[in-house]
């Protein structure tokens, strides 16, 4: 159970006073997540998510309330943050950070179709052209400056094979990146996994859980959702999903040369990413509750496929 801070109707009731919201009807706790306490909320009015931040950076709250509140003006299928009666949306609850948020329709896609592909597709290129002119800064936390520190504190426990391939690699990224030239820039979600996005039915009713959106390379965010939404169990990637995604996105911001030259290397490293970010929740930083660690060698099975076969060939872009 993903609710870690209990609460009782009463203190929710209170809570919702603050805004124009409607009266409490009910409150349940959501069985979900892996860092925050999630509850589902029903007014008289409407349905709303409320979240307690647990743990994190809760510093850098305000960076993902302007985010949030910045892509809602933009139209895009995100849960803007409610604002009290005086314009604030950031609020104290069980003396824990707490967001309150419209509760958006659907369900995760397990196997996404390909209209399902194409609607995130057209989704994240719109999210990535308007996100180039957020005001914000938050440097992303798991790039490549990351990864160059923290390989190192899995490498005890990785097989002589996957050390070696984990050393590798990470110099691979730095030779290439080091000298490649500087990739658009923009706000990003950071984990736009399948399970962070809501379909009701072929339409994408959300992109939720933006705690890991930051700013940095945009195709860091585009190979994270390719490696995710277009892969097969063994590695693989799907062809018609790819291309699906990528056309959609493209026909809302094209890549440039420098992106479409960096792309076969990006995808390497955000599937490293993922590989090191896993092993260290299991060797290294074990989360503060209870909860099952997601497995590394998906990841793994994932960056030695892209090592084996390389990337597909990107879509073209109509002129």
């Amino acid at each position: 159970m993903a609710v870690f801070t209990p609460l009782t109707d009463a203190q929710v009731a209170t809570f919702l006073s603050r805004f124009d919201a409607g009266s409490l009807v009910a409150v349940k706790g959501v069985p979900a997540g892996t860092e925050n306490s999630t509850f589902f909320v029903t007014t008289d009015r409407q349905e709303l998510v409320l979240t307690l931040f647990e743990q994190g950076e809760h510093e850098e709250l305000p960076f993902f309330v302007e985010l949030l509140d910045y892509l809602d003006e933009h139209r895009l299928p995100v849960p803007g943050p409610l604002h009290d009666h005086d314009g604030i949306a950031l609020h104290s609850l069980a003396d824990k950070p707490a967001l309150l948020f419209p509760r958006l329709p659907g369900e995760h896609p397990h196997h996404p179709n390909l209209a399902q592909c194409r609607a995130l597709g057209d989704a994240l290129g719109h999210m990535h052209k308007v996100s180039q002119h957020f005001p914000g800064h938050r440097p992303n936390p798991r790039d490549l400056h990351w990864l160059l520190p923290m390989h190192h504190q899995v490498l005890a426990y990785l097989s002589p094979e996957d050390q070696a391939l984990m050393m590798d690699e990470v110099e691979i990224y730095q030779g290439f990146f080091d000298k490649a030239p500087e990739l658009p820039q923009g706000a990003l979600h950071g984990d736009l996994f399948r399970d962070n996005t809501l379909f009701d039915g072929n339409r994408l009713g959300g992109m939720i859980d933006f705690y890991n959106g930051c700013t940095g390379d945009l195709l860091f965010d585009l190979a994270i959702v390719i490696n995710d939404w277009a892969t097969e169990p063994d590695g693989r990637l799907d062809p018609e999903r790819y291309a699906t995604i990528l056309a959609a996105y493209q026909a809302q911001r094209p890549l440039n040369t420098s992106e479409r030259d960096a792309w076969p290397m990006m995808l390497r490293m955000t599937a490293l990413r993922y590989w090191l970010s896993r092993l260290l929740v299991v060797y290294v930083d074990p989360p503060a509750h209870d909860l099952t660690p997601h497995d590394p060698d998906q990841f793994r099975t994932i960056l030695k496929r892209r090592l084996e076969d390389g990337a597909l060939p990107l879509p073209e872009v109509a002129s």
